[in-house]
């Protein structure tokens, strides 16, 4: 089975875009080659702009908050384990105070580092990284592994409890699916939606299908229409019957 998973509102839509950034800068940092610590460096870049927004951490302590709050309500439930129940709500208070203790503009130890802001600068340009470029940032690179990664993992370091509280978030939010088994005839599926809202829809179906969903959803109604996977030609509508599963993911307000 793939999984595509499609935000319905921008704040999911930023999760997620972190997420893959995080994941993509630890995956590089454990690696030892040069060009694998240049990767990393160039996605710590794109997480600085995109976990930039003011807002960011004063909406993910709100939503932990809330989290914290709907979660208190379901001790002596049970059919929930406290241990279980015990454990998030811990986890929810460590990483709140941990995002409470950060202090200044999020990002500012890298904006104050003259010599990764010159670094920033010349990769914005096709080829800009060059040795003839940046001579001081070739002598990083050719440096042991281990200091390169010690330099990384200090710089990533600061934006690690917004990591902790996103992935908390969505991980709460992706167990709160309900699955849904349906077929999309001719490669087009619509449901409507009666008023209910999602926050994150997954389409799961057989990685042995050659086509590609595309969702667009709203209050009222959600349309999927399933695409050829075709990489060279226009796109078009993959015109057979589709199985697929579709989740539901929505956390409480």
């Amino acid at each position: 089975m793939i999984d595509y998973e499609f935000p319905i509102n921008e704040k999911v839509r930023t999760l997620l875009r972190l997420e893959d950034l995080f994941a993509r800068v630890e995956h590089f940092i454990a690696h030892d080659h040069g060009m694998d610590h240049h990767a990393a460096l160039i996605t710590l870049f794109e997480i600085l702009e995109v976990i930039s927004r003011a807002d960011l951490k004063s909406e993910l302590l709100q939503e932990l908050e809330r989290q914290k709050r709907a979660l208190s309500a379901l001790h002596n439930n049970p059919e929930i384990s406290e241990a279980a129940l015990d454990g998030i709500l811990a986890e929810i208070d460590e990483t709140s105070a941990a995002m409470l203790a950060m202090t200044g503009k999020i990002g500012q130890h890298l904006r104050e580092n003259e010599w990764l802001m010159g670094i920033k600068q010349r990769t914005s340009i096709p080829g800009g990284a060059c040795e003839f470029d940046l001579p001081s940032y070739h002598y990083w690179q050719e440096q042991d592994a281990g200091l390169r990664r010690e330099s990384l993992q200090m710089w990533l370091a600061p934006f690690l409890p917004l990591h902790a509280g996103f992935k908390i978030v969505l991980r709460l939010l992706r167990d709160s699916g309900k699955v849904l088994h349906f077929t999309a005839h001719q490669g087009a599926f619509q449901q409507m939606q009666g008023g209910r809202v999602a926050q994150l829809l997954r389409v799961s179906l057989s990685s042995e299908l050659a086509c590609i969903p595309e969702v667009g959803a709203n209050k009222y109604a959600i349309n999927i229409r399933f695409i050829a996977a075709n990489y060279e030609a226009k796109s078009t509508l993959f015109e057979q019957d589709v199985p697929f599963d579709l989740t539901f993911c929505s956390l409480p307000s």
